[in-house]
């Protein structure tokens, strides 16, 4: 029997992980393809695992599988090996980030206004732009000020560079969380005060003692789930910032709006969803590496190649100790 014949752009092939079925990621052989006009094509060095991929891996009604080879890979950087035909300010051999779809595999294909060029001084490090841009935009919406007293509850890869920003404005940085490793990494990245996430009046309290009973100036959630957004609302002082910047993506929430119209809280939903504005902040963020105002790198604890990908996946959700990242290597 032949082979099926090759789509007309095709000029090759390369190796993607696969999601053939829920939790069942296999590395296969597919097209390599020329990229479109206004497209790059990038030889990965490799892409984040996002928590936000998770449901599509354990696999929920409404996805359909196989998915296209390489989803849901979005947080990919590499080198440009090819550009499309109307491509200006961007040319082969130059070290990217950028906002991708299908970051799995050994190549993909970005548009070229959502490509970022690296600076030489970055060459060897890793660089997941899309987590990176949205610890800066999720920032941006937090609006901090020096000397504010800021919450994060929640100190996974997010929580912990948002510890790192904000403590790099003049805010006092109170960390909230249940995993003691995430708390030290929270001291590292420049918290002043930790608190166990294990009781939930325990912590108010323990907040109130820190704040003379007011409460926080600004909290950002960084969890995604029911409780964590309850206990996000009573850190906040009155007339305070509550941002969520959390991904609930299972279900409805409740929320305490007694609660949050008594302390007149200013509520943001820091999540984005402008590619313009993603690719604005994974700009500053390679920025802010540069500068050395950032450095993600000891946030990368696991690292798994493409036929691995379902071990990736397995550790983003059970995050066992030591856990705050891990990165598909292509």
């Amino acid at each position: 029997m032949s082979a099926p014949a090759l789509p007309t752009n095709a000029v090759g092939t390369m190796r993607a992980a696969v999601l053939n079925a829920p939790c069942q990621f296999a590395a296969a052989s597919t097209d390599l393809v020329e990229p479109g006009p206004n497209e790059v094509r990038i030889r990965l060095e490799g892409s984040g695992v996002c928590a936000s991929s998770l449901p599509m891996w354990e696999g929920r009604e409404w996805f359909e599988y196989p998915q296209p080879p390489g989803a849901p890979g979005h947080e990919g950087w590499g080198v440009i090996d090819a550009v499309g035909a109307d491509v200006t300010g961007l040319e082969p051999g130059q070290r990217v980030a950028a906002l991708t779809y299908r970051a799995f595999a050994e190549y993909d294909l970005a548009a070229a206004d959502a490509v970022v060029p690296l600076p030489a001084s970055l060459d060897g490090i890793a660089l997941p732009g899309e987590p990176l841009g949205c610890a800066m935009n999720i920032l941006k919406r937090s609006n901090i000020e020096p000397g504010q007293t800021v919450a994060i509850v929640g100190i996974g890869f997010l929580g912990a560079l948002l510890t790192r920003l904000a403590s790099n404005l003049g805010a006092r940085v109170i960390a909230v969380s249940r995993r003691p490793f995430s708390l030290e990494i929270a001291r590292q990245f420049g918290a002043a005060e930790v608190i166990r996430m294990d009781d939930h009046y325990r912590i108010i309290e323990d907040v109130k003692a820190l704040t003379d009973g007011h409460g926080c100036d600004r909290v950002i959630e960084a969890v995604g789930l029911q409780w964590p957004l309850d206990l996000a609302g009573e850190l906040t002082r009155e007339r305070g910032r509550l941002i969520i910047a959390g991904f609930h993506q299972d279900g409805p929430r409740n929320v305490n709006m007694f609660l949050w119209n008594w302390r007149g809280l200013d509520v943001i939903n820091a999540h984005e969803r402008d590619a313009r504005v993603y690719v604005d902040g994974i700009r500053e963020a390679v920025g802010a590496i540069e500068r050395g105002e950032l450095d993600p790198s000891p946030l990368f604890t696991h690292r798994f190649p493409l036929d691995e990908v379902d071990s990736a996946m397995a550790a983003t959700r059970d995050r066992p100790d030591g856990f705050m990242k891990a990165l598909v290597i292509a």
